[in-house]
């Protein structure tokens, strides 16, 4: 695998990869651009050629081309490798790999067989001027949306795609594992519209047919492709392909039920819609967006059905840090519906949202009579359920505050019902040690602080290195970087990522200290020592802080005088790293 990299990485400048997405200026011995992951207006993107790494100063990622491609792309390491390898014109056959080949061959066999059916239904649309009529007049769908999603038709006769099919080669086994046959060994769609779905990279993994005649009641709707080996409805997410710049642009995702919706939202300038087949969103799902946006937006009917989505949805959304809202009140019973009234009336819509936990507690205000003791039991209950899934304390103890208020019940009554929902939903959890773990993981303000340090000795060397060796790191490859300072190694290429991690850590300090004169390297390296120190003092004093809270809940009085006899002295220490910090 390490080869394999390699060799990518030697036949492809970093320079080159970032340049086919982003406009890059010369800053000195470096490249500088806008960010791709947030919407700044000052240049904090930095790539350097001569290490082959980047930068983002404005979202702290960094890395290689092949993180870069993965955080762009949205693509896992083994596409990213793949795509880049692509690119280079390096066999990867060549390589030993532990994935499965046979595995490989076949996704690779199904995709030219769907490929080739996506082409075939595009050439007979324009030979059918009827479904032509129907596809650009009664959907209104202009011609770069037909080319863009890939529209086309399946002709109404059994074998047509069939015999298309076996003509350039394709076996009827081959045609069955891309889900084209129905259980008759005929053509599975017959006189409709077809819709590629498209994985991320925008290869045809399956399709959705919709019927052109709407007089034809014994015929579904819609007909989709069976789950295949390269087609998972639990995991895909429609028109992503499309969408993946604009949501990355503008920061946000929109989340229709139809394919249709998400293709005339397109048309209708709303680039950011996605469907995730029907009210159904999986967890895969929104991980999957997540690597784009965290600002996802549902756009959802008020129905049952639409209530329980945003139910599952918000759950699962709190414990991946996703901001989900609802688009809600549009005035529609669907956006395609509203697009066709006039196209700004969607686009005013997504950006008029409402906070997905505050949406259902409203629809379960619309059937549930507050002014009753069991109304109240009842509204109490399932606002609960929902805010125990809340992550975040902060936001989960004003959710609390907010249910006591309607109902007019204490703060300490809708705490102690959402502890006994949880108490019944899980077993009782064990007690906590009382004692301080030694070496747990450094706080991300350490984090930061330790990236800092290590840059320094990165980029400047010869500095003193006793300081490091005190030092925890919460990554391997940091650790290892710190040893080999330590050790006085010199990190080339066959160290594989730790190189990568070195590479990057001294274009961050280099960018960040560059631009002052006259800098102190040891003063300021004692100061960001003190920082760390400091962060180490307040990470004891929180995990005090819940000791003495679960100690107090157990009426444990011995253990609460111990607790804050131990807070009281770390705090004590913390003024004076502080006073310290200051004198200097």
């Amino acid at each position: 695998m390490q080869d394999a990299k390699e060799e990518v990485r030697s036949r492809l400048p970093v320079e080159d990869v970032i340049g086919q997405y982003l406009e890059l200026k010369r800053a000195g011995r470096n490249l500088k651009a806008l960010s791709p992951f947030t919407n700044e207006k000052t240049p904090s993107f930095m790539v350097s050629p001569e290490r082959g790494v980047w930068h983002d100063y404005s979202s702290g990622k960094g890395g290689d081309i092949f993180s870069f491609i993965m955080e762009v792309e949205g693509m896992t390491f083994r596409e990213a490798l793949e795509h880049l390898a692509h690119k280079a014109g390096v066999d990867l056959k060549l390589y030993n790999f532990r994935t499965d080949e046979t595995a490989a061959k076949k996704r690779k066999k199904l995709l030219a067989v769907l490929g080739l059916a996506e082409k075939y239904y595009r050439f007979t649309l324009t030979k059918n001027p009827k479904v032509m009529e129907y596809v650009f007049y009664k959907r209104n769908l202009a011609r770069k949306t037909v080319t863009d999603f890939r529209i086309g038709y399946a002709p109404s006769s059994g074998k047509a795609l069939t015999d298309f099919l076996k003509k350039r080669g394709c076996s009827e086994a081959e045609i069955t594992a891309a889900g084209l046959f129905n259980r008759f060994k005929s053509d599975l769609f017959k006189g409709r519209m077809m819709i590629p779905l498209m994985d991320s990279g925008g290869a045809t993994i399956g399709f959705t047919g919709r019927i052109v005649d709407d007089a034809d009641k014994n015929a579904p709707k819609y007909l989709n492709s069976p789950q295949t080996f390269v087609y998972d409805k639990s995991r895909h997410v429609f028109g992503l392909s499309q969408a993946k710049d604009a949501i990355r642009k503008s920061g946000f995702a929109v989340i229709v039920e139809g394919n249709m919706d998400v293709i005339s939202s397109h048309q209708a300038g709303v680039c950011e819609a996605v469907a995730t087949a029907g009210t159904a969103m999986t967890e895969e799902q929104l991980k999957t967006l997540s690597r784009w946006t965290t600002d996802l937006r549902l756009a959802y009917d008020g129905d049952a059905a639409g209530v329980r989505a945003a139910e599952r949805a918000v759950g699962v959304a709190s414990k991946l840090g996703i901001n989900l809202s609802i688009i809600a009140d549009y005035g529609a019973k669907d956006p395609d519906e509203l697009i066709q009234k006039d196209p700004a009336l969607w686009q005013a819509a997504v950006q008029n949202t409402q906070p997905a936990m505050e949406w259902v507690l409203a629809q379960y205000e619309t059937t549930l009579d507050l002014s009753t003791g069991a109304g109240k039991r009842e509204y109490s209950s399932k606002a609960l359920e929902l805010i125990n899934h809340i992550v975040d304390e902060v936001e989960k103890a004003e959710y609390e505050r907010k249910l006591a208020e309607k109902l007019k019940l204490s703060e300490d009554a809708i705490k102690h019902k959402a502890q006994t929902l949880i108490d019944q939903a899980i077993k009782p959890r064990p007690k906590k040690p009382m004692k301080i773990a030694e070496h747990a993981a450094p706080p991300p303000a350490e984090n930061l602080v330790l990236d800092t340090i290590l840059g320094i000795y990165l980029w400047q060397g010869g500095l003193p290195t006793a300081h490091l060796e005190g030092l925890e790191f919460a990554e391997d490859a940091k650790a290892a970087v710190a040893r080999a300072i330590i050790n006085g190694q010199k990190l080339d290429k066959k160290a594989g990522d730790v190189y990568t991690t070195a590479q990057v850590l001294s274009l961050r300090a280099e960018g960040r200290y560059s631009v002052l004169e006259n800098i102190d390297f040891q003063q300021e390296l004692e100061s960001l020592l003190k920082e760390v120190e400091k962060n180490k003092v307040k990470q004891q004093i929180d995990e005090l802080s819940n000791l003495i809270r679960e100690a107090d809940e157990s009426d444990d009085l011995e253990s609460v005088t111990e607790l804050q006899k131990q807070k009281i002295a770390l705090t004590k220490q913390l003024e004076g790293l502080n006073k310290e910090y200051h004198e200097r």
